[in-house]
């Protein structure tokens, strides 16, 4: 692939050439934090940039095997060898998140687990996106991580260089540094993250879109006490559900399935809209 369709920055005057598009990774690519019509099926951005993707070609499919809560070598043993059957054309993989969040681990060697991924899925000869770590100097809560996040990207970037990977760079997307593109978790993006992910994506894809910018309403005005006492509430109903998982070997993906494990055509944005439209149901 030449260094022009790599840049985002020069917009394809040709319709994108993709017809089947499949979605691999955790939380972040399976869309929790964006709800659909749908009840627990997740929107996100991969569903946001399949439609457009789908609207401006024909004969397109879409399939999304992300599963919330996955390491990344839970990514690589249940994703990678379906992912390689579907036959993709486009590929998107962000793996390597919750492993980099937990206590004790490397990015190195998180990275050489990302980069026989990549190896792997790059042998279709698909076109392979891959995505940094969002820069977590503007929340409290990931900032002690943020030098760990940066050895991460610089491993990712090696790697997509070696392998001719487009590059999601979520560590210069400024615009989602901002406590207000996430849910209450502070962990995972609301739909107005996912929409500026869509839009970074599909930047990087070099392909054309309707998608605009998305303003958040501004925050209200609050007092230190105010301030901790939100703290102790995420603490309570989110940070300690989570280090008790980790001390329960579990997982928020146990008995959990990819939302859409085969490329069917993208209808509508609704997953259960989706669905009825197969079986000939009015949603």
């Amino acid at each position: 692939m030449s260094e022009d369709h790599r840049s985002p920055f020069v917009e394809n005057a040709e319709p994108h050439p993709w017809r089947r598009f499949v979605a691999l990774g955790d939380s972040f690519t399976e869309g929790v934090g964006d709800p659909s019509d749908e009840p627990g099926v997740f929107r996100g951005w991969a569903d946001r940039v399949a439609e457009v993707l789908s609207s401006q070609v024909d004969d397109f499919a879409y399939a999304n095997l992300a599963v919330r809560g996955k390491l990344i070598r839970q990514v690589i043993a249940d994703q990678i060898e379906p992912a390689l059957a579907l036959k993709p054309d486009l590929v998107t993989l962000c793996a390597g998140g919750n492993d980099v969040i937990r206590p004790g681990t490397d990015p190195d060697e998180i990275a050489t687990l990302f980069r026989d991924a990549v190896a792997r899925l790059s042998s279709t000869g698909a076109t392979l996106v891959v995505f940094t770590g969002i820069d977590t100097e503007f929340t409290p809560v990931f900032r002690a991580i943020r030098g760990k996040v940066a050895i991460y990207n610089e491993n990712v970037r090696a790697v997509a260089d070696e392998y001719d990977c487009i590059v999601a760079d979520q560590w210069a997307l400024k615009t989602v540094q901002d406590p207000r593109f996430f849910t209450d978790d502070r962990l995972h993006y609301n739909a107005l993250g996912h929409h500026e992910i869509a839009r970074m994506v599909l930047r990087a894809l070099n392909v054309p879109n309707d998608l605009t910018p998305m303003e958040p309403d501004p925050l209200p005005p609050r007092t230190w006490r105010a301030a901790r006492s939100e703290d102790l509430v995420w603490a309570r109903t989110h940070l300690m559900p989570w280090v008790l998982r980790r001390l329960r070997h579990q997982s928020s993906g146990d008995n959990v399935t990819a939302k859409r494990p085969e490329p069917l055509p993208v209808t509508t944005l609704a997953p259960g809209k989706d669905a009825a439209a197969r079986r000939g149901e009015k949603a």
